[in-house]
């Protein structure tokens, strides 16, 4: 019997070939389309096609681990190897005639595979925007006709990426190691804002998007409101992460009981195996239970939290729509954290509530970045979302 080594590089530079190649389509696109924009206006294009297949990207992902598929290929960059499932095809039929239920199957290697694909090739385009900002920093913005955004912002997006690349890998290598994997989608999120912070810089520079002038204490209100999002985002992967959901299969009460059975310090022992304690033994219903009810429960202050703010945004003109949108998807939110309970874990309500929580980041960033505190919250109304779509 042979054994999988965990890491292969072999793979490695198809890998990557594969990745460049994915990636050239959308920069032909944005290319074509924005054929006579100015440079900035081709670049400002990229980054916002760049973030929507990262929100892509992190909906696959959670569809990845939601279908068991994260150990499709149990050993990384390739699979059993091979840079895609056609060359392991010997291995994965041995190992799914093992254990035709497992973790490795030739569907499960395939959804794992396309999700790295996609990654790379995310890693590529964010690579080709870090380029193009260095080299209009060194021609002083003059081949962009307008001075382009800081190069340290894509350059820190594209450190991120290679971080959330050595996640990626550990997921696998450390078998869905439960900290690893929420790690894994936190820094997904932060993609997504690093990204929606360049294009709203890109947005001011071209005029679409005005600076946003908000009182001290809706400013603080909003930072605030980001805060337990981000919280209540790693409580959530926490729970998915563990295969918690169906530890409280009815709603508003928890087995019946308003305060059930919890063991809070095993659920929240944070650097063990996926199923275990610390000291080996099998992690017990109750501490599941202690991490799906904290979540629950940080669900009912997070979401009165994000109504107040949507309220108060709606007040500022200029951000009547991210008030709308915040409002819309805390509905959402609200509406498959329920099904996700009283109807059995649903994979299509389980993805959209992590489409949800990325969606929430991004306005919530989006607010962030195009506003400032000032004296007053007036402020001109700007084009907001339909200006940005406009620009892809």
């Amino acid at each position: 019997m042979t054994v999988q080594a965990l890491y292969d590089l072999s793979p490695l530079v198809r890998m990557m070939f594969g990745g460049a190649v994915l990636a050239l389509a959308p920069m032909a696109w944005v290319w074509f389309r924005h054929r006579r924009a100015s440079p900035l206006g081709r670049v400002q294009a990229l980054t916002l096609l760049t973030l929507f297949l990262t929100f892509d990207l992190v909906m696959f992902g959670a569809f990845t681990r939601l279908t068991d598929s994260g150990l499709g290929c149990p050993d990384w960059p390739g699979c059993y190897g091979n840079a895609s499932p056609i060359g392991a095809h010997a291995a994965i039929a041995a190992a799914q005639s093992a254990m035709p239920t497992g973790p490795v199957t030739s569907g499960k290697a395939w959804v794992e595979m396309i999700h790295r694909y996609l990654a790379t090739s995310v890693g590529v385009l964010i690579l080709v925007l870090t380029v193009v900002a260095w080299l209009g920093r060194s021609a002083g913005g003059r081949n962009m006709q307008v001075r382009p955004i800081s190069p340290w912002w894509p350059t820190l997006t594209l450190l991120w990426v290679c971080i959330q690349g050595a996640f990626g890998a550990l997921t696998v290598t450390m078998k869905l190691f439960p900290a690893i994997v929420t790690l894994h989608l936190l820094g997904g999120l932060v993609l997504l804002a690093l990204l929606c912070v360049q294009v709203v810089q890109f947005a001011q520079l071209e005029g679409k998007v005005a600076p946003i002038t908000l009182s001290p204490g809706l400013r603080w209100l909003l930072g605030l409101s980001f805060v337990l999002l981000v919280l209540q985002a790693a409580l959530g992967a926490w729970v998915s992460t563990n295969y918690a959901v169906l530890a409280c299969t009815d709603f508003p009460k928890c087995q019946s009981s308003w305060w059930p059975l919890m063991d809070f310090s095993a659920g929240f022992e944070l650097w063990r195996p996926l199923g275990f304690t610390a000291a080996g033994e099998y992690i017990g219903f109750a501490a599941l239970t202690a991490i799906h009810y904290v979540h629950r429960l940080m669900a009912f202050l997070v979401l009165a939290l994000l109504g107040a703010l949507a309220w108060r945004l709606n007040r500022v003109a200029a951000l009547r729509n991210p008030s709308r949108w915040i409002a819309a998807l805390v509905g959402l939110q609200l509406a498959t954290g329920l099904s996700n309970v009283v109807l059995d874990w649903p994979l299509l309500a389980a993805v959209l509530h992590t489409g949800g929580a990325g969606a929430l980041v991004l306005v919530l960033t989006w607010t962030v970045a195009a506003s400032r505190t000032g004296s007053s919250a007036r402020a001109p109304v700007v084009p907001d979302f339909t200006a940005l779509r406009q620009t892809a």
